[in-house]
């Protein structure tokens, strides 16, 4: 630090403020100091400035299952705009849901002096846990459906299961299955929920939905078990990997999508648009949420404040999706 103060002809005081980013420095003093800086390749000891500001400027993650599409889409989304605002984000994995995992997954990221915290683990018993524990930090949790939290944000998961469902329905189709998600995931229930919602709400007779585990290999397993009664004309499922599933063992059995049934599936993963056919599905904003969830908690670092919010889901209909063939 003193050697940039020399070179910026500066007091080591000045150095120490612009790193800091406090106020009251003009600016063409504080761009000397950071051209000194690069000049020289001096980085600042992070946790010396903690001790020094009592501020970490550390952003914690509790993820439990950032291995797949939108939560891991999330979290690039919160890195990056966590980097914009000078914050480095620290990642704590659930291995397995015990509570004595979660707690301790959650002490990791305490021990590391974070600010926030945004909980991306979509699963009851994690919000049971937290519920337990009196955390004195700002918290922004990315839930479904409401779950007593006056701090979260969402994408709406009832009424993206409801237009999917009222895209099948208004397309003609009655004999309509659902492949939900696993259970004790709180965004199975709400797409669950959304789909019974709808098909009561248009008196279309409905079945038990079908419990899956998110994975196309479960979907194909699923779609062979079905056609060999073969009573519905089309599915929605709770997410694309499970249609991706379906659509294939549609496919081995000689059959046709949409021609012979109809697929409908969630989250507009990238390989969405590229399935044969194209996947109709529900579009949740996985970028937006993160950046929007990064705002709101570094608001309420700010401010304190309690902030809720709900980003809407969109439909895209594209191959997947017809009206029923005639039988």
């Amino acid at each position: 630090m003193h050697d940039v103060a020399r070179l910026a002809g500066v007091s080591h005081q000045t150095v120490s403020r612009v790193i800091n980013d406090l106020p009251n420095i003009r600016d063409e003093t504080k761009q000397r100091v950071l051209d000194s800086m690069e000049q020289l390749q001096y980085r600042p000891n992070r946790a010396a400035r903690a001790l020094v500001t009592s501020r970490s400027r550390t952003i914690g993650i509790l993820s439990a299952s950032r291995t797949m599409y939108g939560p891991a889409a999330s979290i690039q989304a919160i890195e990056d705009a966590a980097s914009e605002a000078g914050y480095s984000v620290t990642t704590a994995n659930i291995n397995g849901f015990e509570s004595g995992s979660i707690v301790n997954a959650i002490d990791r990221l305490l021990d590391q002096a974070i600010e926030g915290l945004v909980v991306i683990a979509p699963q009851r018993r994690v919000f049971d846990t937290l519920a337990g524990m009196s955390l004195r930090l700002p918290i922004v949790t990315l839930q479904s459906t409401g779950t007593g939290s006056d701090r979260s944000l969402s994408v709406d998961q009832i009424t993206g299961a409801r237009l999917a469902t009222r895209h099948l329905i208004e397309l003609g189709h009655r004999a309509i299955y659902h492949l939900a998600g696993p259970q004790d995931w709180i965004e199975a229930e709400a797409r669950m929920t959304g789909f019974l919602d709808e098909m009561n709400e248009q008196d279309v007779p409905t079945t038990a939905p079908i419990l899956g585990d998110w994975t196309a290999e479960f979907g194909y397993f699923a779609g062979r078990e079905l056609l060999r009664v073969r009573d519905f004309t089309a599915i929605f499922a709770a997410n694309d990997q499970m249609a991706l599933g379906l659509m294939h063992a549609i496919r081995d059995a000689s059959l046709d999508v949409p021609g012979d049934i109809s697929i409908v599936g969630f989250d507009d993963i990238p390989d969405a648009a590229h399935f044969w056919p194209p996947l109709t599905t529900i579009r949740q904003d996985f970028v937006e949420l993160g950046r929007r969830c990064m705002a709101l908690l570094l608001g309420g670092l700010e401010a304190g404040e309690e902030y809720a919010g709900s980003i809407q889901p969109t439909l895209l209909v594209r191959g997947s999706t017809a009206p029923p063939a005639s039988r």
